[in-house]
């Protein structure tokens, strides 16, 4: 059924649904083959290849995703976490060693995922995460307490225009960068199905990056350092926005597609 509606990886797919379904591990269906599946375990099974037919992402069909090296809650309200993301985390743990005492601000912390898999690795952190949606706020306490990172981190349900506590050491932001007239070409189990708020960079695709780095040269304390996911061809406009707001720009850093996917920088 999957392949038929060109699901990709449909065999996987309907192994992790299959998982789902019966609450076991993918190890369990390799050496139990031959188990019958109650009515009640085959309704599951075929309502969850059903919605994944129609190209509802695996994510949302089992409320979680791997990333770095936790898996996270996510629902249909927030962005589901990619790998290339994982990058942030990488240059954060190269830039500061395990000892660091540092203030993390997360702008637009959707699940929570980059902030708290930093947090994860620096017990020496703080971090706050921000999102102008309720409901990903939502989405970040349950990850904040699966991780067990309720004493170290604070979540505000606010837009980043109207947030003005306290001063960082680092900031990090997934902003929303996908030019408006571009989302009907993402695939469809992306487009159909997560949050436009998390996706819509406005017109240019710029509208909330602008406001993100504006937000961040108050925020943040001198020689801070900054990371932003940018999407793949918007290098060169960002820097000049940057800069503008008083911005040193240390690195561009590409992803495995080879595409360039954040600029790491200092406030000056």
């Amino acid at each position: 059924m999957l392949k038929k509606n060109n699901i990709p990886n449909p065999h996987l797919d309907s192994e992790i649904l299959l998982s789902q379904s019966i609450n076991k591990d993918k190890k369990y269906i390799i050496l139990n083959s031959k188990v019958i599946l109650n009515n009640k375990q085959l309704d599951n099974f075929k309502n969850l290849i059903n919605r994944r037919k129609n190209g509802e992402p695996i994510a949302h069909l089992t409320n979680k995703k791997e990333f770095w090296k936790n898996e996270f809650y996510v629902n249909k309200d927030v962005l589901i976490p990619r790998p290339d993301t994982e990058l942030i985390i990488e240059q954060v743990l190269k830039i500061y060693p395990k000892n660091v005492q540092l203030q993390v601000l997360d702008i637009g912390t959707g699940s929570g995922c980059i902030l708290l898999s930093i947090l994860k690795e620096r017990l020496n952190f703080y971090g706050t995460g921000i999102d102008i949606s309720k409901k990903s706020i939502n989405v970040s306490k349950i990850n904040t307490k699966q991780l067990n990172l309720m004493n170290r981190v604070k979540l505000f349900h606010s837009s980043v225009d109207n947030f003005n506590i306290g001063k960082y050491d680092l900031i990090v932001s997934n902003p929303p960068y996908i030019k408006l007239l571009d989302l009907k070409y993402l695939e469809k189990d992306v487009v159909n199905f997560e949050p436009k708020l998390a996706l819509s960079g406005g017109l240019d695709g710029f509208s909330k990056i602008r406001k993100v780095i504006n937000k961040a040269s108050t925020l943040i304390k001198k020689k801070g350092k900054f990371i932003l996911e940018i999407g793949f061809n918007q290098k060169n406009k960002v820097k000049k926005i940057l800069k503008k707001e008083g911005f040193y720009i240390n690195k561009a850093i590409k992803d495995y597609g080879n595409n360039d996917r954040c600029i790491i920088s200092t406030k000056i």
